[in-house]
């Protein structure tokens, strides 16, 4: 990534704000860029936009069908064309412009945002040499490729790529390196711990009383395996899932009394995987055998 040594002083006879002189440079190298007003905030969305009422990048979590001509929705309408950046819909907001922002996302790269020194010792230690700029308490560390953009992933470390902004603090010093499995690894939650359910296995499915269909055992596992697979890969609506897979167990194992606590946290591990709480495990697994009237 090549970032700019000093920022055009004359653009012609068009008197720009220093911000926009800024950003069209930084537009140049291929960075969509934003005004920020002061407090490091994006503009607020202009009437028509204003609570989202134009029905587009609700919680500016998504790009939305919005096609303001405004600065509005935040990362959002960050961009690298000139055209629109010296647009009339644009210079108010040019003139209230405390700051420059960049959609790091946008541009390929992500940016590690590290707040203190602590969070600067942590990733000397533990994440590749990068570019890095300094920040008013800390760095940003920059690197080439992108991911979500979870805030707080440990204590005084954020990170800045895929639908989020970064404000532009200058081109730093360093060679940018490939984004690298530790900094992707910070964005992935880790389950809660497992406990076994807190109701015994033959109080949800009774012992004996139903015909065992398994004949052997692999019928079982191959049941158990399935659900943790379907749990485990469903695209959405994660609590129906594990809600449906739960139903199937149990009405397809649960009247002859061969599940067992290790099947019951397997399935309950799949679960958490996908960001399940216990608390909502156990009421899947309640409401599939009230369901079932076991």
């Amino acid at each position: 990534m090549t970032h700019p040594t000093d920022i055009p002083r004359d653009l012609g006879a068009v008197a720009f704000p220093a911000t926009l002189h800024t950003a069209l440079w930084l537009a140049e190298q291929g960075l969509p860029v934003l005004p920020l007003r002061e407090g490091k905030g994006p503009m607020g969305n202009c009437r028509a936009c204003r609570n989202n009422a134009c029905g587009g990048r609700p919680n500016m979590k998504t790009p939305g069908p919005c096609t303001c001509a405004a600065p509005c929705h935040a990362w959002a309408a960050a961009t690298t064309d000139p055209h629109i950046l010296t647009s009339t819909a644009w210079a108010g907001a040019w003139r209230q412009a405390a700051a420059v922002a960049y959609h790091p996302g946008g541009a390929g790269i992500t940016v590690v945002d590290l707040d203190n020194t602590d969070a600067i010792a942590w990733a000397r230690q533990n994440l590749p040499a990068t570019k890095t700029v300094a920040t008013t308490r800390g760095q940003h560390w920059i690197y080439l490729g992108t991911m979500t953009s979870p805030n707080a992933v440990r204590p005084g470390v954020d990170i800045k790529s895929l639908m989020s902004y970064a404000r532009w603090l200058g081109p730093g010093t360093g060679i940018v390196s490939q984004l690298p499995d530790a900094v992707q690894a910070l964005a992935v939650k880790e389950p809660a711990a497992v406990r076994p359910p807190s109701r015994p296995v033959a109080a949800a499915a009774p012992v004996g009383g139903g015909e065992c269909r398994h004949r052997s055992p692999v019928y079982l596992e191959r049941g158990i395996a399935m659900a943790e697979q379907r749990i485990t890969a469903a695209p959405d609506g994660i609590h129906k899932a594990v809600y449906r897979m739960f139903l199937a167990v149990l009405s397809a194992h649960g009247r002859c009394g061969c599940l067992t606590d290790a099947h019951i946290k397997r399935l309950f591990t799949a679960a958490q995987g996908r960001g399940e709480s216990l608390r909502h495990c156990e009421d899947a697994w309640s409401n599939a055998v009230a369901a079932l009237g076991m």
